[in-house]
């Protein structure tokens, strides 16, 4: 928080730029009231109430969602957010010193950005992050298709230096391999489940299988929601493209 409060102090700050909705990114907005807010319009709905926000996670009953409000609240300083300037996808902008290109990168959320810096060949990934486990889809108005899409068009852009949100952070030499194995792990999920479905299984019993992160992990009441969100998205797109059927409450192969 004191690098943020110096940032603004000493250097100045007139605008913050989000990367896409989720509560992480959100933790330190309030030291920055006085900024313009830039992001996807379409992520800005769930910044402008918290029920929008749930709802958005796909939180449904009611004490988990006083759960998740509290630490929305406690833990990630939620705020609404009355006014913000959209940024449209794939402008340059001309920062002065420099410019840069909004990438419209969907499928983490519907308006995950990216940012390129064309002059410097340094490209912001978001949460496009490389990391072992995986991408992230398991939203409500998350998308595989448009996850793999963005990976795509991702590892296409000339970058030199490559920035992510989480873990490694900064990549200086071409990531080359694990833009591979970061989409790959899509279809191993995907693989998984199939493998599972040798006889028919309801959501409860794939979810329960722990498919996605391996293995139950604390807090529980989390990962349990992430397994099954993710578990839910595989399984809509597996029924879209024909290789799944419910019948009965349980799923089977086709």
């Amino acid at each position: 928080m004191q690098k943020l409060t110096d940032l603004k102090q000493k250097d100045g700050v007139d605008q913050v730029w989000l990367s896409h909705w989720h509560e992480d990114h959100l933790g330190f907005l309030n030291l920055f009231n006085n900024c313009t807010l830039r992001l996807s319009q379409r992520d800005f709905p769930p910044l402008t109430n918290i029920e929008i926000f749930l709802d958005w996670y796909g939180i449904k009953e009611k004490h988990n969602r006083e759960i998740w409000k509290n630490i929305m609240i406690s833990n990630f300083n939620y705020q609404p957010q009355k006014e913000a300037l959209f940024l449209k996808d794939d402008v340059v902008i001309d920062l002065g010193a420099l410019s840069v290109q909004v990438v419209s990168t969907p499928g983490h959320t519907p308006g995950q950005l990216s940012f390129f810096f064309p002059d410097e060949e340094v490209l912001f990934l978001g949460d496009y992050d490389l990391t072992t486990f995986g991408p992230w889809y398991g939203d409500v108005y998350s998308s595989i298709e448009q996850t793999t899409a963005s990976i795509h068009r991702l590892k296409n852009i000339p970058a030199r230096r490559w920035i992510a949100s989480h873990n490694a952070g900064l990549f200086e030499e071409n990531p080359g391999k694990l833009w591979n194995d970061y989409e790959n792990v899509i279809y191993q999920r995907e693989e998984k489940i199939l493998d599972f479905l040798s006889e028919p299984k309801s959501l409860d019993e794939i979810a329960g299988a722990w498919l996605i992160y391996g293995k139950p992990r604390e807090p529980q009441e989390f990962f349990e929601f992430n397994e099954r969100v993710l578990v839910g998205k595989h399984i809509e797109y597996l029924e879209r493209n024909g290789k799944i059927v419910l019948y009965k409450n349980k799923y089977m192969k086709v």
